[in-house]
């Protein structure tokens, strides 16, 4: 079990917020397969300041999800407060601050993995949010923003302040931010932040692309949990897997071509319901990649699935290759 302040996961580990992918289409079929937490891409916190806007993303978690966390973006403490109050109002049952992004657009706005140069900042940030809301509230930090010693002695600050401040987990990848996503993650630096605070909930995240994987780290790493990111991409299999694993039990085999298919389908309905059709094909086809790998004929599914214009030109391609639809 897994503990985020109320909160009680069966399991330690979950679904983590992707920026464009963790809507509530990947959410419901995530939930589906096993992920006891679920959350949702990462959202500006001014989006919160525009009712109307906040009304059109359809981000209010549904009665078909389970618990669903509400990952925020800003730089402001007030702003962040606020943001955070309107999500949990919305229903959301965690709060997560995104002190970790490296995409450059967001490190120009002083926000995201930025705020790994100002500790005081990051901290002030945890407060006000802490004092605005009711639910647990997480971090999601990177190592560091580059590979200094100044950058990596920010970083264990930023980690003493949130443990003081009684934060219910921190979430941590184990690059630094100039790293983006090359290279591995070093999960040795997430390790001595758990043996440097035992009494913290240190979740870590990196390169979990498969359930092997997954039960390694948790196995080995000496953290609370793991946060799966990419590998739930076109993936929702993975938490199926991993409970089975993490539980003694064998893997389950597949999935078969047909449930293959049933999910692609049900996954691109769920995005239909949000978008308009020809919005919703060309934003569904960055997920053909993570669905097609499980096909035997992987390259040729991704190519045609890529290639669908129209709802009828999707489901010609799965009933080609899966046999549905």
């Amino acid at each position: 079990m897994l503990k985020l302040g109320n909160l009680k996961l069966d399991v330690p580990f979950f679904q983590a917020p992707l920026s464009g992918y963790s809507d509530r289409a990947m959410r419901v079929l995530a939930c589906k397969y096993g992920a006891p937490l679920t959350y949702t891409g990462v959202m500006l916190d001014k989006i919160a300041l525009y009712r109307k806007a906040f009304d059109s993303l359809y981000v209010r978690p549904g009665e078909d999800e389970g618990p669903v966390g509400a990952q925020i973006l800003g730089s402001d403490p007030e702003t962040m407060s606020i943001a955070a109050e309107s999500f949990a109002n919305l229903g959301f049952d965690l709060i997560d601050l995104n002190f970790a992004c490296p995409a450059p657009k967001v490190l120009r706005r002083f926000s995201g993995g930025y705020l790994l140069k100002e500790p005081e900042k990051a901290i002030k940030i945890l407060q006000y949010v802490r004092n605005s809301v009711s639910c647990p509230v997480t971090i999601k930090l990177r190592t560091g923003f580059d590979n200094s010693q100044e950058s990596l002695d920010k970083f264990r600050q930023i980690c003493q302040g949130a443990v003081t401040e009684g934060v219910d987990a921190i979430i941590i990848h184990g690059r630094h931010v100039k790293k983006l996503y090359r290279d591995i993650s070093n999960w040795e630096i997430i390790s001595e932040v758990k043996r440097e605070f035992p009494q913290a909930t240190i979740i870590g995240s990196g390169d979990l692309m498969d359930a092997e994987t997954v039960v390694e780290r948790l196995k080995t790493s000496g953290l609370d949990g793991v946060i799966i990111a990419r590998g739930a991409i076109g993936n929702p299999w993975i938490f199926r897997k991993t409970r089975a694993l993490f539980g003694g039990r064998p893997k389950p085999e597949g999935p078969g071509l047909t449930e293959q298919g049933e999910v692609y389908l049900r996954h691109y309905e769920l995005i239909a319901e949000m978008l308009p059709m020809r919005k919703s094909v060309r934003y569904f086809r960055k997920f053909a990649v993570g669905y097609s790998k499980h096909h035997p004929e992987r390259k040729k599914v991704q190519v045609d699935l890529i290639s669908a214009k129209t709802r009828d030109e999707l489901y010609a391609a799965v009933r080609e290759w899966y046999g549905v639809g």
